[in-house]
């Protein structure tokens, strides 16, 4: 979460410089994925202040430096070289916040000189009004990047209104559009097969945009929340991973956390990044091995959209039109605008929500700026902060996926997501939890990813990433690339058969069933009471046989229900079993 505050509330923009000198203030930090892109040597391309015009004055006098660090989603820090002996941008030795120390002896001078740029800005702006609209594109287009092969690829931007634009590729096959009124223009290349590295123009008038190295291959979002936002760096293997880096054909583009009230058409970005030591460091880790397994399988160039937050419900992801056509969903929106509403009485200027916490807000600041980039599909890593609420999660599944599908206008792409890891405090309902993220899979084109043996006990955020993307990337080649060759699930619950005093539990994806390590756990029986005791398990053929003493006329199975299973059962593929029980 991100904004200035002063005296308990959120500063509108034109206050921000003449807060720091009268009233003083700090800020929320960035989160560390971003400020490890502020501290690569690229120089971020679409910093532009939407802030006051005094900031806009500052950003044009003052340019951004390496290391930088931001001061709102929008206003990075400026190192004020006239006014440094005035205000004063430091670092708090024994905290995250950044002070704004002022020195008292120079205060009215301080205010002078912020009054002088906040006149000269206005006369700024007033010129700037009247320039035409400067040919740009959206956020999302940069050098390096990758375009989505064998479709139909939607590029807009802005441009002056009613002009003309046309795209075209080394040269050839331009493609034109007629900007509106606003100045918004998009246009659909035709469909590319794989390859590159081609040069993209724009052009409108005597303006030009040049994009270079831009492949053709498959491109993929990485969604959810903190265990897809979870870097390579802080996980299993990482040397190794940056050893074997270097690759050309997989990049990624990472979109800032940034939660907001109203649908943006833009992000701040460093651009994409090609794969390479000193890059995927900071790339999101299951995103990253699901992308460098499926590039090596298939041979063509993978993109990534990394499109995370941790810590953020599903809600959040969601469209207000989505969640509003759900009458469940649409009691949350209500409380949420009415919480808004209640506040803004107190509120000077317009009141914004900025907890990633709220329905519809990271679809909104993280989400709309990349609609309607062409996509092969979404890989998504998300639950636990849904996990106190399981009952609804699987009809808010099924309406955010709609919802992603409809707004990107390009079909039922595959939608593959991970099933919640074994973690201990999860407690009663991340069971249920899983048994939902599994129900989802009777939305077409969906496939799940099971990590319940690859969790950790105390750490909610399992290291054991690779494996992760590894199943995703399985999952990925039978769903969207239709390999019926290969094994990508784990043994699934088919049914149960009464055989006297057992319980006959039948698989499918069961070939070669075995346990992982010794004795075969995780199976409990239960007779009309519903009392579940731990069973004795044996393999025969596809099914497992279920006995337990006590239990004479045994009615229901379940496996791996608990927060932490103790659960053993796999294919010969090596793929873990799927928690279920056999009644609800």
């Amino acid at each position: 979460m991100l904004y200035l505050e002063s005296a308990g509330r959120p500063l509108r923009s034109a206050d921000f410089f003449f807060a720091c000198v009268f009233r003083g203030c700090h800020w929320h930090p960035a989160s560390t994925k971003y400020r490890n892109a502020l501290s690569n040597d690229q120089h971020p391309s679409s910093l532009k202040s939407k802030a006051g015009c005094a900031v806009q004055v500052m950003e044009s006098m003052y340019p951004l430096r390496t290391g930088d660090t931001p001061v709102a989603p929008s206003i990075k820090r400026q190192r004020l070289r006239p006014l440094n002996p005035l205000v004063n941008l430091l670092e708090s030795a024994d905290s995250s916040h950044l002070i704004l120390q002022r020195e008292e002896a120079n205060m009215k001078l301080a205010a002078a000189v912020f009054l002088a740029i906040g006149l000269s800005a206005h006369a700024h702006v007033a010129r700037a009004a009247d320039a035409p609209q400067p040919l740009a594109l959206a956020s999302v287009f940069s050098d390096h990047m990758v375009l989505q092969r064998d479709a139909r690829t939607p590029v807009w931007g802005t441009a002056a209104p009613h002009a003309n634009v046309t795209v075209s590729i080394d040269g050839k096959a331009s493609v034109a559009a007629t900007a509106d009124a606003d100045g918004k223009w998009k246009l659909a290349l035709a469909p590319h097969p794989a390859g590159g590295p081609v040069t993209v123009q724009v052009k409108s008038g005597d303006e030009s945009i040049t994009l270079d190295d831009v492949l053709f291959g498959d491109v993929w979002i990485a969604g959810g929340q903190s265990n897809m936002e979870w870097t390579v760096k802080d996980s299993d293997g990482t040397d190794a991973a940056l050893a074997a880096a270097a690759n050309p054909m997989i990049r990624a583009i990472d979109v800032p956390n940034r939660p907001m009230d109203e649908p943006q058409a833009s992000f701040d970005t460093l651009g994409w990044q090609v794969a390479a030591p000193e890059t995927i460091a900071s790339w999101p880790a299951v995103a990253y091995y699901f992308a460098r397994d499926l590039q090596q399988e298939l041979g063509v160039p993978i993109g990534i959209l990394s499109c995370n937050q941790g810590g953020t419900p599903m809600e959040a992801w969601t469209s207000r039109e989505a969640l509003a056509a759900v009458p469940t969903f649409a009691d949350d929106y209500d409380q949420a605008q009415e919480l808004l509403k209640s506040n803004a009485k107190d509120a000077e200027g317009r009141p914004r929500m900025y907890s990633h916490h709220v329905p519809t807000v990271l679809f909104n600041g993280m989400l709309s700026p990349i609609i309607p980039y062409a996509v092969k599909g979404v890989v998504w890593y998300q639950g636990e902060d849904n996990a106190g609420r399981p009952a609804e999660y699987h009809e808010l599944s099924k309406t955010m996926i709609a919802d992603w599908r409809a707004r990107f206008g390009q079909g039922d792409f595959p939608f593959l997501f991970v099933q919640l890891a074994a973690f201990e405090p999860g407690g009663e309902t991340w069971p249920l939890l899983r048994e939902a993220q599994a129900e989802t899979l009777d939305v077409p084109r969906t496939g799940m990813a099971v990590a319940i043996d690859v969790g950790d006990r105390h750490d909610v955020h399992p290291r054991n990433k690779a494996e992760v993307g590894r199943r995703l990337a399985l999952v990925a080649r039978h769903v969207a690339y239709n390999d019926d060759q290969i094994e990508y699930s784990g043994p699934t619950y088919r049914d149960l058969q009464t055989e006297g005093d057992k319980l006959r539990v039948s698989f499918d994806h069961a070939a070669g069933l075995r346990s992982a390590v010794g004795e075969l756990k995780g199976f409990e029986i239960a007779g009309a009471d519903g009392r579940y005791v731990p069973a004795q398990a044996t393999i025969d053929g596809d099914a497992v046989i279920l006995s337990a003493t006590g239990v004479t006329e045994p009615k229901s199975a379940r496996y791996a229900w608990a927060a932490y299973p103790e659960a053993t059962l796999k294919n010969a593929a090596g793929l873990p079993a799927v928690p279920f029980r056999s009644k609800k």
